[in-house]
């Protein structure tokens, strides 16, 4: 799916749905990319863009995986903030997971670069998993409390709200990305 309009989505519009709505949002998930992305060659996927582009500079395959990554952290986060009291979360720097080649991208061996069907079986398979946890949730579990060291505190709604709209804000660039290397979609 081409990027849907012209600019990102706002993570405001996210900070402004009921909790069904949420959820709802955060199970659409990976609906979002454009299909396309399983077309692309190694070459492709590891295209990397000039910030002028207005894509995003992060080749697919980084991208993917970075939001695969993402996930992981976004769910053991909100089940984290249920389980104890006021956890401190974990900040993680995503560009020394680039960095250090994590994502297996044109700096790899053709023959082992990690295809990206694996990446994005994760961030459905963990959505579907974690939106069934989510929906058990008592009122009061959703304003429950862990400390994060750059954002402060934040309740298992600021996650969430954080988390949907950050698969949507980066499949828009994926999609702009996949467009943008195989026109637009017919």
């Amino acid at each position: 799916m081409p990027p849907s309009s012209p600019t990102p989505p706002d993570i405001e519009a996210f900070r402004a749905l009921s909790i069904p709505d949420l959820l709802r949002r955060y199970c659409i998930g990976i609906e979002h990319f454009d299909r396309r992305v399983f077309e692309l060659s190694d070459d492709q996927l590891d295209q990397a863009f000039l910030p002028d582009a207005g894509v995003g500079r992060w080749p697919c395959r980084v991208l993917v995986g970075h939001l695969a990554d993402a996930e992981l952290a976004f769910v053991f986060r909100m089940r984290l903030v249920v389980a104890e009291e006021h956890p401190v979360l974990t900040a993680w720097d995503e560009n020394a997971f680039i960095d250090r080649g994590v994502y297996g991208t044109d700096r790899t061996p053709k023959e082992i670069r990690q295809p990206i069907g694996g990446p994005i079986a994760t961030i459905h398979t963990l959505r579907k998993w974690h939106a069934d946890f989510l929906r058990s949730l008592e009122p009061e579990d959703w304003q429950r409390t862990g400390l994060h060291p750059e954002r402060g505190e934040q309740t298992v709604q600021t996650i969430l709200v954080y988390d949907a709209w950050h698969l949507e804000h980066h499949a828009w660039f994926l999609n702009a990305k996949v467009e943008r290397m195989l026109g637009p979609r017919a």
